[in-house]
Order: C-alpha cells, then sequence, then structure tokens
C-alpha cells in the first residue's frame, strides 16, 4: 500500500513539472527502507510513463516551448551520464545528504523567491 500512495503523490507532483523524485525518492528510502543509488534508479525508471502522460497533456495545452528542446534534450542526457556515473561510484550516505542538502535548498529558495 505504501508504494501506490509514494506512487500516487510522485506522480501528482511530477505531473505539475516539479518532478516527482522529490517525493518518490525520500518515500522508497524511508518508508520502503532501500538505498539512496536503487531509489534513484527506480525513480529514474517510473519516470518514463508518468512523464509521458504528462507531455501528452501539456503537449495538447500547448505548454510546451518546442524551439528549446533539442539544447535541453542533449544537455541532459550528458548530464544523466554524469550523474548517473557519480551517483553509483559516491557512498550512499554522502549522496543521500547531497540529495537532502540539495532539496533544503531548493525549498528555501521556492519559500523565500519574491516569483508570483
Amino acid at each position: 500500500m505504501a508504494e501506490v500512495l509514494i506512487g500516487i503523490a510522485a506522480g501528482v507532483i511530477g505531473g505539475m513539472g516539479i518532478g516527482g523524485g522529490t517525493i518518490l525518492i525520500p518515500g522508497i528510502i524511508f518508508l520502503l527502507k532501500i538505498e539512496q543509488q536503487t531509489a534513484q534508479s527506480i525513480n529514474l525508471l517510473s519516470f518514463i510513463p508518468a512523464a509521458t502522460l504528462a507531455v501528452f497533456i501539456h503537449n495538447k495545452n500547448k505548454n510546451i516551448e518546442k524551439s528549446i528542446l533539442v539544447p535541453l534534450i542533449v544537455s541532459g542526457m550528458l548530464g544523466a551520464v554524469i550523474g548517473a556515473v557519480i551517483a553509483v561510484r559516491l557512498n550512499p550516505s554522502l549522496l543521500k545528504k547531497s540529495f537532502s542538502g540539495f532539496l533544503f535548498i531548493m525549498g528555501l529558495y521556492e519559500i523565500f523567491s519574491k516569483k508570483h
């Protein structure tokens, strides 16, 4: 049951474009007691079908700026390779702390940014 609730929460957040991994990875680690690297791998695999559906809906509503897709996709793929190589080589504890710090900083940014 925990898997279903984590998946629904991650799907909702991911569908909004925020990134379901912000819910999925901590949920897998803390509720399912799975290592950080494995949780991140599961996140990447679960992201594919969820992202496909979200892209379809966002494209239907004309919310995609297609002129910037190619550079973002190519550089994102390069970054994914680099990130995966780093993630599998890092100590799980350090990876967990790095991810937590990143989420904390992004949370502070969102709270204190002056965006409307």
